[in-house]
């Protein structure tokens, strides 16, 4: 084993390197360590961690993006986000329902006009943080 600035090198018999290791002499692993230890309590749980990544999965489909990009603007009805979107009422009314069911829209009755908006500020919050980073520049 070779040692030099703190890099330990093992080499086999031919020469290749088999295993590269930095170890920085006289510390405590990390995983003894009290302050990374005490991340063990913020740690997702797999059952919230694969709730998140439907959630997330779920908003990959670009028409419900468009909804939801109009629906930050304003409530609108099915036939206004139909004609906005370009789509047909029944393909709009059937991704509300699947917005509805991921609690990402709520809706209210007016008359025979079904309105649509943000079920609440956290999802809206979280489409338009989203947006800014996507438009923000790279240095």
């Amino acid at each position: 084993m070779l040692s030099k600035n703190n890099l330990a090198v093992d080499l086999n018999l031919n020469n290749s390197i088999s295993k590269v290791e930095v170890v920085e002499y006289g510390k405590q692993p990390l995983s003894e360590r009290d302050d990374v230890q005490s991340l063990v309590v913020t740690i997702l749980s797999s059952e919230k961690a694969q709730r998140m990544a439907e959630f997330f999965s779920f908003l990959g489909d670009a028409n419900r993006l468009r909804m939801l990009s109009l629906l930050a603007e304003r409530e609108l009805c099915v036939g206004d986000l139909a004609n906005l979107l370009d789509m047909s009422e029944s393909a709009v009314s059937h991704q509300l329902r699947n917005l509805r069911t991921m609690r990402l829209v709520s809706y209210r009755k007016q008359g025979r006009n079904v309105f649509y908006s943000f079920h609440d500020s956290h999802v809206l919050h979280l489409y338009q943080a989203v947006s800014e980073h996507l438009d923000e520049k790279d240095d």
